[in-house]
């Protein structure tokens, strides 16, 4: 009887996380940034996510973006009864899951004929050869001409020196018995054993000591799938280039917007070798050098369109933006691989300010005066850092807004009612930016009491202590269990009173609650200007 794992780890589930690059917004403004025309500004699209583990972010997008077909599969059933599930909790009538294996996926007759989009997060590093031929004849049949593919995987340059920790790692979980967690922790102190018995591997390789102590640390459900898995491929960018050039795929550009500006993620001297080479996946494959990447996330395109240079600028004035960060007033401080990226208050201050009343696009911050003097190449580059830091987010166009709230609340309710039970769902779905914004359990049962009409941050506290103390659960301040239940609830109506006013307004201005009038009103302005800018 033949495994039908195929190797993939099945004993224990994937976690549920939400990864924000896949957003169809981020999608577009990373093309935007590129220079390239990438269709996804049509009223009607198809997404299809291969390999989609708990399906949590294909139902998050799903509710966000009730104007596209999301197809997504995966061969664990567990994966799949759990995603649909969800999606049936939070009334979404918008996507399909399939419990299929990549050789089979194409019988599936409910499929449409091509997409739009097709994504893998991490899934080449983590299936066999044939696996990742079957994913890019898939690729080749069923992307549309112009359709894009987000493809996220593990760089070379950052793991090579981990591969033989991987496999002393896997060799030794593979010897044991029990349950694989089990099995994860023991190969663990015994790869610690081998380092602490001086092993010239670790003395001479200081990333695997570094690699062997950030394990430690990871969930056993993260790290079982992460390196437990029977096939596990860091790729030379040039490989994953060549194998994806026979679906017809030329390289776009990173989702990480950060990575698009050189002078914060290289030295000088490491931009004139790039400069130095005209070749674009060579050039590519030189820089995951220069930085040791880790893990890359990329976009490809079949049959690339380039903007003119007006056509590019244009598409950046049609982009929304919202803060999805608190902003107070004062400075910010970002970083990235070259440290502190040197920022003028004076140029983003206006910017952010402008954004607190809720999201805008680029051209009507222009009008407002927010760039000042800046030139185009400097408003371009601000708001390329802003985005890429999590300071700002690109949007869905403002006057769907209406369209999508009712939606996204519904499935918000779902998560959150799951909080009373589980920390497991982090993120809910904005019907402004399209995508997802990370609160943890606390702050889930905080907007499930505002939305059971309870307005006094005392009140959320009341409640939140009433779930947990019904399962005997406790909170912990820096570092201690707080056992006194006037302790616990203190400490509740001190993040709830946080909460209320950091949090609970950025909540209200990304539609994940019903927004004040006011607000209402905002927003409805700004699509009217939307609008009128589309008809000059």
């Amino acid at each position: 009887m033949s495994d039908w794992t195929s190797g993939y780890v099945a004993e224990v589930d994937y976690t549920h996380d939400f990864f924000h690059e896949m957003t169809p917004a981020v999608l577009a403004l990373t093309a935007t940034s590129k220079g390239q025309k990438h269709g996804l500004n049509q009223s009607e699209l198809s997404y299809c996510e291969l390999g989609c583990g708990q399906g949590f972010t294909s139902n998050l997008l799903a509710a966000a973006n009730p104007h596209i077909q999301f197809h997504a599969m995966d061969f664990n059933p567990a994966h799949i009864a759990g995603a649909r599930e969800l999606a049936a909790e939070g009334g979404l009538n918008n996507i399909q899951f399939y419990e299929r294996s990549f050789a089979d996926f194409e019988e599936e007759g409910g499929l449409p004929k091509q997409f739009d989009v097709i994504a893998l997060h991490g899934v080449m590093s983590w299936v066999s050869q044939e696996n990742q031929q079957l994913i890019v004849d898939f690729i080749g049949r069923r992307l549309k001409s112009g359709g894009i593919v987000y493809v996220s995987y593990n760089s070379l340059s950052a793991w090579a020196a981990i591969m033989p920790l991987r496999r002393i790692l896997l060799d030794r979980a593979a010897q044991g018995a029990g349950p694989l967690e089990e099995r994860i922790g023991e190969a663990l102190n015994f790869a610690k054993t081998l380092e602490g018995a001086g092993a010239q591997y670790f003395k001479s390789n200081p990333m695997a000591s570094a690699g062997l102590k950030s394990a430690g640390k990871m969930p056993a459900n993260y790290l079982a799938h992460e390196m437990f898995n029977a096939d596990w491929t860091p790729f030379h960018f040039a490989d994953l280039a060549g194998d994806l050039s026979e679906a017809k795929l030329n390289f776009l550009g990173p989702t990480s917007l950060m990575d698009h500006i050189d002078d914060i993620c290289l030295t000088a001297e490491q931009i004139a070798v790039l400069d130095g080479e005209i070749d674009p996946v060579r050039r590519e494959s030189l820089r995951d050098v220069l930085v040791n990447e880790q893990f890359r996330s990329d976009l490809f395109v079949k049959g690339g369109r380039r903007h003119t240079e007006r056509g590019a600028i244009g598409a950046w004035f049609e982009t929304p933006l919202a803060l999805v960060k608190r902003f107070g007033g004062g400075p910010i401080k970002l970083t990235w691989r070259q440290g502190e990226i040197a920022l003028d208050q004076a140029q983003y201050g206006p910017i952010l300010q402008a954004l607190r009343s809720g999201p805008a696009t680029v051209r009507s911050l222009l009008d407002q005066g927010a760039f000042g003097q800046m030139t185009w190449a400097e408003i371009s580059r601000l708001l390329t850092i802003l985005v890429g830091s999590g300071t700002l987010s690109p949007c869905l166009p403002l006057d769907g807004v209406a369209d999508r709230l009712a939606g996204c609340q519904a499935f918000n309710l779902a998560v959150c009612k799951r909080a009373e039970d589980s920390e497991t769902l982090r993120f809910l779905a904005s019907p402004v930016t399209g995508g997802g914004l990370e609160l943890d359990r606390i702050e889930q049962l905080f907007l499930l009491a505002y939305s059971e009409g309870k307005t006094e941050p005392s009140q959320w506290a009341d409640l939140v202590w009433s779930i947990l103390s019904a399962q005997g659960q406790h909170l912990q301040h820096e570092g201690q269990v707080l056992e006194r239940p006037e302790e616990n609830l203190a400490l509740l109506q001190a993040r709830a009173t946080a909460f209320a006013a950091r949090r609970l307004p950025l909540c209200r201005s990304l539609g994940l609650i019903p927004a004040a009038s006011g607000q209402q009103a905002a927003l409805g302005i700004a699509a009217q200007e939307a609008r009128e800018e589309a008809a000059a």
